[in-house]
């Protein structure tokens, strides 16, 4: 009789015990499944963008392609666009809207078409003039998983990667395209001064520019004056919750894009 209730006793532990196993698996299971419907929402959403308001064009004079952004229509979907980022030819990955919240925090889980999603959106800092005419403006981006957003630009960890993609662009509303050459890449805490973005002289604007470079993980030889503007990219890293990854980009030459 006493076997019996041993016996019974095992069968209700293990039944208890895979049960619980059971619910833990679903539910890992489930927000596995959330986390890659959202990863597919995310890009749908930007693939989408980027279909319908983006072109390349043959210069006519040059033969050159022109990479072409729609910002009217880029506008009607959501006011906050204030340009477009892309590298070429590497990270192309990175190849999105650029908006500008209310605050820092609004677009951390919210795409550019004001869909709830973890991808977020690829925001200019709220303290900055939208038309990148400040001495230094930063760009945030979500390091995400699936490689997109500013997953990439990681890649410039390493100075092989740096020496075959140097620049990125930043197309504007009216008509401009900025090119801005790296200059500087690493890792940096969230209060750094990398995030300085007001200058009292130019004598504070250079200890942000060696500061930069002191942070930086590999010399590039890229000079920056004081007269330079510079945009900072950045997103986080796997280190800790605050550290982040910066790239830092001088600006190179300003042109009217003419269609």
């Amino acid at each position: 009789m006493g076997e019996k209730r041993k016996k019974k006793k095992s069968h209700l532990v293990s039944n208890i015990i895979l049960a619980v196993s059971l619910t833990v698996f679903c539910v890992a299971a489930f927000q596995l499944f959330r986390i890659g419907k959202g990863y597919q929402d995310g890009r749908k959403d930007y693939k989408e963008i980027q279909e319908a308001a983006t072109v390349k064009k043959k210069d006519k004079k040059s033969g050159e392609e022109k990479f072409i952004v729609d910002f009217e229509k880029l506008s009607k979907k959501n006011q906050d666009v204030i340009g477009w980022i892309r590298f070429d030819p590497e990270p192309s990955v990175i190849n999105y809207p650029i908006v500008q919240g209310k605050d820092n925090q609004e677009y951390l889980h919210k795409t550019f078409a004001k869909n709830e999603n973890g991808l977020g959106a690829i925001f200019l800092n709220v303290d900055n003039s939208s038309n990148f005419k400040d001495k230094h403006s930063i760009i945030y981006g979500h390091r995400m998983k699936d490689g997109s957003m500013f997953r990439h630009i990681q890649d410039y960890e390493k100075k092989d990667f740096w020496k075959k993609n140097q620049n990125f662009y930043i197309y504007t509303p009216n008509g401009r395209v900025i090119t801005y050459r790296v200059y500087a890449a690493g890792e940096v805490v969230d209060m750094s001064e990398a995030y300085e973005t007001d200058f009292a002289d130019g004598k504070a604007y250079q200890a942000f520019i060696d500061q930069t470079k002191k942070d930086a993980l590999y010399e590039t030889g890229v000079k920056v004056r004081t007269a330079d503007k510079v945009v900072t990219l950045s997103t986080c890293t796997s280190s800790s919750d605050n550290h982040r990854f910066v790239i830092h980009g001088v600006k190179e030459k300003e042109e009217v894009i003419e269609e």
